[in-house]
């Protein structure tokens, strides 16, 4: 089964346009090296090493009702694969998801209804990433989780937690850094100059102010709000980042009972 999913959450299942993966490969993640030469060394410094987006090639069969609906089946063919917009191509038979954007591809018929067509995907990301969040049911019966994710003993990986210290797991590849990838942590109750604590990382975030029972406040990428209401200004202007694997944390400045929930996808290479 294919999957195509927009940025407004639609999902796409293209057999039942009559349209059927038949193959796909992803390309290896691609090494880029920023270089430096120095006058009078041999050779160059490695200044800087990430990884270059990736490629997908996938064919496709298509097969129409009859010969009239055939040009019908095509022009659905480009309004799937050739938008403007980015979307998301669901890896068949892993419950994970790929960030893309078709290129041009040609579709041959084979009358009086029949095609195949191939296209090539560049997704501008090295990685790709779980169908669920971390907010989501840890359950197969969910259909976002399988074997192969990196994923631990169900009972372990909580999300959600009311005690002033306890254990965040990262089941992806790579850390979850809020300035690049989404991060949502939330804090709902009474607290002053409330200090989260990633100690695996050492990432620190202060907020130099109060709450009281009731009160949410909400890190949401490098932002920062306390009822929807900005409160960067007041804070130590740092991010919490989450380390591959298990991260300790621990909560000061809270005060009676509060709870604390991360909301994130894992990436995998």
């Amino acid at each position: 089964m294919m999957i195509i999913e927009r940025l407004d959450g639609t999902m796409i299942d293209t057999e039942q346009y009559g349209i059927k993966l038949l193959t796909h490969s992803i390309s290896s993640p691609s090494v880029r090296v920023v270089t430096e030469e120095i006058d009078g060394r041999d050779g160059y410094v490695e200044v800087d090493i990430t990884y270059d987006g990736r490629k997908i090639r996938a064919s496709f069969f298509m097969q129409a009702v009859d010969r009239q609906d055939f040009p019908l089946l095509r022009n659905e063919v480009f309004r799937i694969f050739s938008t403007k917009e980015l979307f998301y191509f669901h890896e068949p038979n892993q419950k994970r998801r790929w960030l893309v954007r078709s290129n041009g591809f040609e579709i041959e018929k084979y009358p009086p209804r029949i095609g195949t067509f191939e296209i090539e995907f560049s997704s501008p990301s090295p990685y790709a990433e779980s169908v669920g969040t971390t907010l989501d049911p840890f359950t197969f019966d969910s259909e976002l989780w399988q074997i192969g994710q990196g994923l631990t003993v169900e009972d372990d990986m909580i999300y959600t937690h009311s005690t002033p210290s306890f254990k965040i797991y990262n089941a992806g590849d790579i850390t979850i850094d809020p300035r690049v990838l989404p991060l949502k942590i939330t804090f709902t109750g009474a607290s002053t100059n409330l200090t989260i604590t990633n100690t695996t990382t050492g990432d620190t975030w202060q907020y130099t102010g109060t709450t009281q029972a009731g009160d949410m406040i909400t890190l949401d990428g490098i932002r920062s709000f306390k009822n929807s209401l900005s409160i960067f200004g007041n804070t130590n202007r740092k991010l919490i980042t989450i380390a591959p694997g298990w991260n300790d944390f621990t909560i000061t400045g809270a005060s009676g009972s509060f709870t604390i929930s991360f909301d994130f996808r894992f990436y995998y290479l």
